[in-house]
C-alpha cells in the first residue's frame, strides 16, 4: 500500500509508533523513526532488523523541541531520499496531575512536546511536499482532545490543539495536494497501560463498549489507511480508534 513511499514517524521506537513503523515497512515504505535517545532508536531498529532483514528503516533522534534540529533532521531525509511522502506526528506525553497540584513549568513541557515540537516537523516537511507536488501528514490526537478528562488539563489540552492544527491545515494545504488528517486512540495497551494494576485496567475495559482497550496494531491500521491512496480524498479527519469509549 506505500511501495516506494518515504515516511517519517516521530515516537517510532515504542507503543503505537514502533507498530506504525511496521506497518509502514511491511507495506512497502521506507521509514525514518525519530526517538528521543540513540539507545532507544537502536534498539527498535534491532528489533526492525531481526523481524525482516530487506525493511528499509534508519534512525534518528533530533530534540523534538528545537525548530532548527527538527529542520536539519528532515531536510536530511530529503537530502537522502529525494523525497518525503509521509509525515506521521507520533511522539508526545501524557499527564494527569491535578490542577492545585500543577506548575507552569510541567504544563509548558506537556504543550512543547505535544503541540510545539508537531508544528516544528510540519513546517519543513510541508515545505518538500509542496515542492515535489504532494504529501501526508498525519497527528496523533486523542480521545480526551474529545472527552477532557478528569485531572491533567494540559494534556487534552493540547490534544484540541493538535486537531486544531490538523482541521486548519487540511484547509490550507490543500491546494498543495498535502493532506492532513489525525488519529484519536482511545486506551490502548501500550507501555504505560500495561504499568497500571489489572483491577485498573479492567475498570477502564468495563467502560468501553467493546469490552477491552485497543492493541497497537490496531491503531497502526488507521495510520496505514491515512497514509495510503486508499485515503485519497480523506483530510481534516480526526479519525477515532477508541473502541466507542467516548460514547
Amino acid at each position: 500500500m506505500l511501495k516506494g513511499k518515504v515516511a517519517i514517524v516521530t515516537g517510532g521506537t515504542r507503543g503505537i509508533g514502533f507498530e506504525v513503523v511496521r506497518k509502514y515497512l511491511s507495506n512497502g515504505a521506507k521509514v525514518i523513526l525519530f526517538g528521543s535517545r540513540q539507545e532507544t532508536v537502536d534498539n527498535a531498529l534491532n528489533k526492525l532488523k531481526e523481524e525482516n532483514q530487506s525493511w528499509e528503516a534508519e534512525g534518528m533522534c533530533p530534540k523534538l523541541t528545537d525548530a532548527k534540529e527538527v529542520e536539519e533532521a528532515v531536510n536530511k531525509v530529503k537530502e537522502k531520499y529525494g523525497r518525503l511522502d509521509i509525515l506521521v506526528n507520533n511522539a508526545g506525553i501524557s499527564q494527569n496531575t491535578p490542577l492545585y497540584n500543577y506548575t507552569a513549568e510541567e504544563f509548558d513541557k506537556v504543550i512543547d512536546l505535544n503541540v510545539k515540537a508537531v508544528f516544528y516537523a510540519i513546517l519543513p516537511a510541508a515545505k518538500i511536499m509542496k515542492e515535489q507536488g504532494g504529501g501526508c501528514i498525519i497527528n496523533t490526537s486523542s480521545m480526551v482532545s474529545i472527552s477532557g478528562q478528569p485531572a491533567g488539563v494540559g494534556y487534552p489540552a493540547s490534544k484540541f490543539a493538535v486537531n486544531g492544527i490538523t482541521i486548519s491545515l487540511a484547509r490550507e494545504l490543500g491546494k498543495d495536494n498535502i493532506r492532513v488528517n489525525a488519529v484519536a486512540p482511545g486506551v490502548t495497551k501500550t507501555d504505560m497501560v500495561a504499568a497500571l494494576p489489572e483491577q485498573t485496567v479492567q475498570a477502564i475495559s468495563a467502560r468501553i463498549p467493546l469490552g477491552r482497550a485497543g492493541e497497537p496494531e490496531e491503531v497502526a491500521d488507521a495510520f496505514l489507511y491515512l497514509a495510503s491512496d486508499m485515503a485519497s480524498y480523506v483530510t481534516g479527519e480526526i479519525l477515532s480508534v477508541d473502541g466507542a469509549s467516548k460514547a
